[in-house]
């Protein structure tokens, strides 16, 4: 099947998903979710489908998110059942991924963020892999737009070494290929030029089953080093610095503590977290340490009520107009310091606004 934005086919026993909206950086639109969640329930099924491996032919962009622009115009334009649609498939499609029951591979190349996660980090969880390369540039920078890491990305940013998922969710640090394998979000490294390859590869090996298929990527990944090595990466030279000053706390905490610091790295970690949304940084850490005890389901049922607030009540709206829209890079928070933020505006955050019986994603199972 070929659809816009979207090629997906089926060849040698393998699903392929490519992402083709270069100009939008792969962005996922509503008819994409929808090509992808369709291609995934019939492979789920098919005795002749043995693993799905998702990539882009593009060296820009795995994935940039989910379409920005749509969720704006959606919102100033008061459809807030389009957004609850958006975010609700979207949701449904990562926890399908979770719980697929063949190898899903997801070679996550250039620009990797949100949505793009959403699409990929699941890949751990079939027994399958989460490649990336040197031109990877991976992120949840969700808070510099007023929202927090959704898609179920907090499940594994809470099981992410020290207190790496809980910088990564207040900041939206960026990672390289050397980062993401440190901080437990990749599996394993393989060169931007043998992509191609690989593909091409899948499509005409002969293969015995999904594990094969695996065992034949990670063979190919084996013939490439990343660079920095893991002991050299920026990770695990500022690990004692994260550690130290993400481990608790809410935003203030974590400030006051980077702010007593006189290291170059804690100065500038204190300046870009003050870009960032206060209310949006306390709610993403929150998440991260709920996640910690929580199902996938439980996460992604939480992440959409916490996305009916923030695009109610919470600064989205405003941090999509000034980073994306207008690009004045002058956001008018709703709290304006992190100082200011109280327990009980972060809690509202996570009020449903659906009871159990009622909630759109409540036949999702653990």
């Amino acid at each position: 099947m070929t659809t816009e934005d979207i090629r997906i086919d089926t060849a040698n026993g393998i699903g392929f998903i490519g992402l083709d909206r270069p100009k939008a950086f792969n962005a996922l639109t509503p008819p994409m979710l929808r090509a992808i969640s369709e291609a995934l329930r019939h492979w789920r099924h098919d005795h002749a489908t043995r693993a799905v491996i998702v990539y882009s032919p593009h060296i820009r962009a795995f994935c940039a998110g989910g379409d920005i622009r749509f969720l704006y115009d959606s919102a100033k334009a008061g459809d807030r059942d389009a957004i609850d649609a958006f975010f609700t498939e979207e949701y449904k499609l990562n926890h399908t991924i979770f719980t697929f029951p063949k190898p899903y591979v997801a070679v996550m190349n250039g620009v990797t963020m949100g949505g793009g996660m959403g699409i990929s980090q699941d890949a751990h969880h079939t027994g399958g892999l989460r490649l990336v390369t040197q031109s990877t540039k991976m992120a949840m920078p969700e808070t510099r737009i007023g929202l927090f890491p959704d898609v179920g990305a907090s499940w594994f940013l809470a099981r992410a070494p020290g207190a790496i998922g809980r910088y990564l969710a207040a900041t939206g640090a960026s990672m390289d290929a050397a980062d993401a394998l440190y901080a437990r979000m990749a599996d394993a490294f393989l060169d931007d030029g043998a992509l191609p390859g690989l593909i091409e590869s899948l499509r005409h090996q002969r293969f015995l089953d999904g594990v094969d298929i695996v065992r034949f990527i990670e063979a190919e990944t084996q013939k490439f080093k990343v660079s920095p090595t893991l002991d050299h990466c920026e990770f695990a030279q500022a690990r004692t610095l994260i550690d130290k000053h993400f481990a608790t706390g809410n935003g203030a905490a974590i400030l006051t503590s980077l702010e007593r610091d006189t290291s170059q790295w804690a100065e500038r970690t204190a300046a870009e977290l003050r870009e960032r949304s206060p209310l949006s940084v306390d709610v993403s850490l929150q998440q991260v340490d709920r996640a910690k005890f929580s199902t996938m389901a439980e996460t992604l049922r939480r992440d959409l009520d916490l996305m009916r607030s923030t695009f109610e009540r919470g600064d989205v709206v405003e941090g999509i107009r000034a980073r994306i829209v207008d690009k004045d890079n002058q956001p008018d928070w709703k709290i304006a310091r992190a100082e200011e933020v109280k327990a009980a505006d972060v809690d509202r955050m996570f009020e449903s606004a659906w009871t159990p019986a009622a909630h759109p994603l409540r036949l999702l199972k653990n």
